[in-house]
């Protein structure tokens, strides 16, 4: 993931706070619910009886957690390798997804931090957010998931609020959305690539935005049809008939793909676009190849976790029991993952991975 970037251009507008504690409830009951699927091989019985996520998992994921906590900046952030707002969103959102209370539970303290982080970091102007339009993605997708979830009572000085020097985390939301759409606008591709003003694009940066722009609109936030549409049809256009996508430049070339597959199958699935046959072509792939190696091993675990769950429970099942036995070997003693991105921004995406065992998060709702 590489880092460039330059700043788009566009005005702030006023937030719109969007209620969605209805919506954090509704995916708790339909965790602990007669209707939860069960994770791990268990009997479908267990959870219909409220059992908890299995120990093992719960296990990795909190010590993941407390390396966490222990290595946040007093400034919010993580700064282990790859740094900036996409990385603290990574965190915020792993921290999010754990099942604990946002604003009384013992994350409380790190999430706010890693959320007052991330709007400090934005462009009062832009809207935009780090050196890249991988960090915007990631850090507007954080932002998203934290709205409406996240009690700001006592988050802002009240006067700062009131003045305009302080956005909510509505305002940098809407902020963060018309900074995409503009730069989206610009682009020949209807689709993103490292810099905010960039003429080409790719399918990994359009992900990350993509998915941030989709959770923002699940989130209440107005997101154009037609920025969506454009943007589905750049992934359609790079998805081959075998279901493999291109990375740049259009079809060809297609090498290794599990991730970038998995990205389109995840699109087409949030965007509510399973009609495409793109989509069945990205989700056989997928399917038929999920135990294929990548480069970018926690990168492609992340988005792989979401594309199964999405396209096929049962196969999501069995790649969710190999995961719980694979990150319980590669976990580090203090909590961590080692990877390419550094500790921090590893453990992240491993513990994503692992969280749609508990579906907590909006995004990771069926």
């Amino acid at each position: 993931m590489k880092h460039h970037g330059t700043c788009c251009s566009f005005a702030s507008l006023p937030g719109r706070r969007a209620n969605r504690i209805g919506l954090w409830i509704a995916c708790v009951l339909w965790t602990c619910g007669p209707t939860a699927v069960p994770a791990l091989g268990q009997d479908p019985l267990d959870f219909a009886r409220g059992d908890p996520v299995p120990r093992e998992v719960r296990e990795i994921y909190d010590r993941g957690l407390s390396y966490l906590v222990k290595s946040q900046g007093q400034d919010g952030n993580w700064k282990d390798g790859y740094a900036g707002p996409g990385t603290t969103g990574l965190a915020l959102m792993a921290m999010l997804a754990s099942g604990e209370d946002p604003n009384f539970g013992k994350y409380r303290q790190a999430i706010r931090r890693a959320v007052q982080a991330i709007v400090a970091v934005q462009d009062p102007h832009t809207g935009y957010m780090g050196d890249s339009m991988y960090q915007h993605g990631f850090a507007t997708l954080a932002l998203a998931e934290a709205y409406g979830a996240v009690d700001e009572t006592d988050l802002w000085d009240p006067a700062a609020l009131k003045s305009g020097q302080q956005r909510s985390i509505g305002q940098a939301l809407e902020l963060a959305v018309r900074c995409a759409i503009t730069s989206q606008g610009k682009n020949p591709h209807n689709a993103w690539r490292y810099s905010p003003n960039a003429r080409d694009a790719d399918t990994s940066v359009s992900g990350a935005v993509l998915m941030g722009l989709l959770a923002a609109r699940n989130a209440g936030i107005e997101v154009p049809d037609k920025s969506v549409d454009a943007a589905i049809a750049y992934f359609a256009s790079m998805t081959g008939d075998n279901g493999a996508v291109g990375y740049s430049g259009g079809l060809g070339g297609f090498g290794q793909s599990i991730a970038r597959s998995s990205i389109a199958c995840l699109v087409y699935s949030i965007a509510k676009r399973k009609d495409l046959k793109q989509y069945q072509a990205a989700r056989e792939y997928v399917v038929s190849n999920m135990n294929e190696q990548s480069h970018y091993e926690e990168y492609a675990r992340y988005y792989e976790a979401q594309a199964l769950f999405q396209a096929d429970l049962a196969a999501w099942e069995k790649w969710n029991r190999r995961l719980v036995r694979q990150l319980k070997a590669l976990q580090n003693d203090d909590g961590s993952f080692s990877g390419q991105f550094g500790n921090a921004t590893s453990t992240s995406l491993n513990l994503l991975a692992l969280a749609l065992n508990y579906r907590f998060l909006p995004i990771y709702e069926r």
